[in-house]
């Protein structure tokens, strides 16, 4: 049986990923922020050799992508620092090191799906950050890590995009969502998925992108989860009812702006789909389509 040690355990990638140890039997000790500083290098080798693992999942990140341009040098401390800490740990018990990143790596100015080995030029604080980590973990576990980069993420646990569209749904509001960015919504159940395959099928040390196929913008994305929500809202499932739709409840529906509309203090991405080839050649089947991840992962947001 393989020994998991996950970072940043109470994230929403991090709790989908404790789940899915769970279900599957794994032994695993998850860490969240507050159990373990990925900063503190006593901290972290004190936590290795205790627990003595065979896998570590890096899921402790400085996410805060705006924030990140005003207070770059905490963001790195994490995104770079840490990944530097926990590679070092990793290489003094032969630990494989699993290691999020992110699309913000690369420029956004593709027009077809950035390859894995594409160059990568990040515009902002945040994907310098995030860029810094993924080459100190190669440099320093060639061979033992793998690179997992992803985007647009949403999940059951946090805050996240989908959840926001579901509030505004349910309050009546048609927002005005950015149309102009492109991008591959993805679940972090699904992306939790692919980390366990590339452990349970000893795939090649890498890089990895783990976001769903296909692709849409923020505005396609906001217009799914307020179809699904006209469908499978609570009024639907309270009345029991079995049309495709409530005809009770009006009809909602986002409206497009561009990125003028609504500026951010960080640079997005205009394109950030990204290539699966990896996948395949690992023999491990990429993300389905994002419409498909978005309706497996409804009922559980729905909940929410």
């Amino acid at each position: 049986m393989t020994r998991w040690l996950v970072t940043g355990a109470a994230g929403m990638l991090g709790r989908d990923l404790t789940d899915l140890l769970q279900a599957k039997g794994e032994e695993f000790t998850a860490l969240a922020r507050v159990d373990l500083d990925i900063t503190d290098p006593a901290a972290v080798a004190k936590a290795v050799t205790v627990v003595k693992p065979d896998v570590v999942v890096n899921c402790a990140a400085w996410t805060a992508v705006d924030a990140a341009e005003e207070h770059e040098e905490a963001a790195f401390a994490i995104n770079a620092g840490g990944a530097v800490i926990l590679a070092a740990a990793c290489a003094s018990v032969g630990a494989l090191l699993v290691h999020p990143s992110t699309d913000y790596v690369f420029d956004g100015h593709a027009s077809a799906p950035y390859a894995e080995d594409a160059q990568t030029a990040p515009s902002g604080a945040y994907g310098r950050t995030k860029l810094a980590g993924e080459q100190a973990v190669r440099a320093a576990l060639p061979d033992a890590s793998y690179i997992v980069r992803t985007a647009w993420l949403y999940g059951a646990h946090g805050k996240n995009f989908v959840k926001t569209m579901l509030r505004l749904a349910r309050n009546g509001t048609s927002p005005g969502v950015v149309a102009d960015q492109h991008g591959q919504p993805t679940w972090t159940a699904d992306v939790a998925a692919q980390i366990y395959a590339l452990i349970d099928n000893a795939a090649p040390a890498g890089t990895y992108h783990a976001t769903s196929s296909g692709q849409t913008t923020w505005f396609g994305f906001a217009e799914e989860v307020f179809t699904l929500y006209q469908r499978q809202g609570p009024l639907r499932q309270n009345q029991g009812q079995n049309q495709d739709e409530d005809p009770e409840r009006p009809r909602l529906t986002p409206r497009p702006i561009t990125t003028a509309d609504y500026p951010t203090p960080a640079q997005r991405p205009a394109y950030s789909v990204l290539g699966h080839d990896a996948w395949h050649a690992a023999g491990i089947s990429p993300i389905s389509d994002w419409k498909d991840a978005l309706q497996r992962a409804f009922p559980a947001l729905l909940a929410q």
